[in-house]
């Protein structure tokens, strides 16, 4: 069984913590990690980019916040700057070249 680490929202780099608390900081980026990239609830386009029912808009989303619903990302989203779809594109398309 793999036990999934938690990562960094910015860099992806794996983090040595258990708990997340509102000052928490990423210790490689400096990146808050008690904030809305770093959740698991987060979802661009939904209502306030969460899946949770909130109340208020939290308007900066890399910065750090009171949300008792915050739930640590288990793994890094794709910051290699690469998009998948073309990723999984050029993937597809080596598949049928000669």
């Amino acid at each position: 069984m793999v036990k999934i680490k938690n990562m960094c929202w910015k860099c992806g780099k794996p983090l040595s913590i258990d708990s997340v608390y509102r000052n928490s900081t990423c210790p490689d980026c400096g990146a808050d990690l008690h904030c809305c990239k770093g959740c698991s609830l987060y979802s661009p386009g939904s209502h306030y980019d969460c899946h949770e029912t909130i109340d208020e808009l939290v308007s900066d989303k890399e910065r750090a916040n009171f949300c008792d619903y915050f739930s640590m990302k288990k793994n890094a989203q794709n910051n290699s700057g690469i998009n998948p779809s073309q990723s999984a594109r050029s993937a597809f398309d080596a598949l049928f070249s000669n």
